[in-house]
C-alpha cells in the first residue's frame, strides 16, 4: 500500500478531491491511503499560529519554520518518508516521468505552500523534491497537491479495472495520445476511420501509433524534441 501524508492550513479544499472517483476506488481497495493534516495543530501558540511577517519587509507572510518542522518530525516518528515534497511554482515542473517515478515510492509527505511560500530552511532541512504543476501561481498548494496525488494513484496496480490503460494516456511514451471514438459509428455524417472496424489488431496499433505522431507533430513538437 501506498502512504501519502499532506500538510496543509485548509484540509478541507481536498476533502472532495480523495473521496470520489479512482482515488475513492484506490482506497476502499486498501492499495492508497491518504491523511490529511491541519498544520495549526503544530501551531506556535493557542490562536493557532503557523504564519508571519517576512525577514526584510514586503507583503505577504511566511509559513513559520517550528509548525512544520514539528509536523514533519512527529509524522516521521510513525514512519520513514520515501520523498518529502514540497508544492511550489518554482519547484521542477510535474510531468507523467515524474508520476510513474513517485507511483513505485511506499511512503511520501507533500508539504502544501500557502501565502508567499514556507520559510527557506524547510526546504533546506526537510524537503526532498519541489514540484510545480505549471507556470502560474494559486492560491495555496492544495489543488497542485491533488493533481499529483492523482495523478500517481492512477498508477498504483489494480487501482484502475484496465491496468493497461494507464500505459496508452497521452505522455507515457512522451506523445499524446491518439484520437478514440465509440458508437455510434456514424454521427451526424461524421464517420469513425474505417480501419477501426476492420478488426485488425496490428493496423489499427499502427494506425493510433501514426496518429499519435501527427497530433504530437501539429499541438506539443516540444515533447518530439525531448
Amino acid at each position: 500500500m501506498m502512504k501519502i501524508d499532506i500538510l496543509t492550513v485548509l484540509p478541507e479544499l481536498l476533502e472532495s478531491p480523495f473521496t470520489h472517483s479512482i482515488m475513492k476506488r484506490a482506497q476502499e481497495k486498501g492499495l492508497l491511503q491518504i491523511r490529511v493534516h491541519q498544520l495549526r495543530k503544530w501551531a506556535v501558540n493557542k490562536y493557532g499560529m503557523v504564519d508571519d511577517y517576512q525577514y526584510g519587509g514586503g507583503a505577504g507572510m511566511v509559513m513559520m519554520c517550528e509548525p512544520l518542522a514539528n509536523a514533519i518530525d512527529e509524522l516521521q516518528q510513525e514512519q520513514p518518508y520515501d520523498e518529502i515534497i514540497y508544492m511550489t511554482p518554482d519547484g521542477k515542473p510535474f510531468d507523467q516521468r515524474t508520476a510513474n517515478g513517485l507511483s513505485l515510492k511506499g511512503n511520501l509527505l507533500i508539504i502544501c505552500g500557502h501565502y508567499k511560500g514556507i520559510d527557506e530552511r524547510i526546504r533546506q532541512l526537510y524537503v526532498t523534491r519541489e514540484i510545480s504543476i505549471g507556470d502560474y501561481v494559486l492560491s495555496g498548494g492544495e489543488l497542485a497537491a491533488a493533481v499529483v496525488v492523482d495523478a500517481i494513484g492512477r498508477l498504483l496496480p489494480g487501482v484502475l479495472n484496465d491496468e493497461t490503460s494507464a500505459l496508452t494516456d497521452s505522455f507515457q511514451d512522451n506523445l499524446l495520445a491518439p484520437p478514440v471514438y465509440t458508437r455510434p459509428a456514424d454521427f451526424r455524417g461524421e464517420k469513425v476511420p474505417d480501419i477501426l472496424l476492420q478488426g485488425d489488431p496490428k493496423k489499427v496499433d499502427d494506425w493510433r501509433h501514426e496518429q499519435s505522431l501527427q497530433r504530437t507533430r501539429d499541438r506539443r513538437p516540444d515533447l518530439l524534441d525531448d
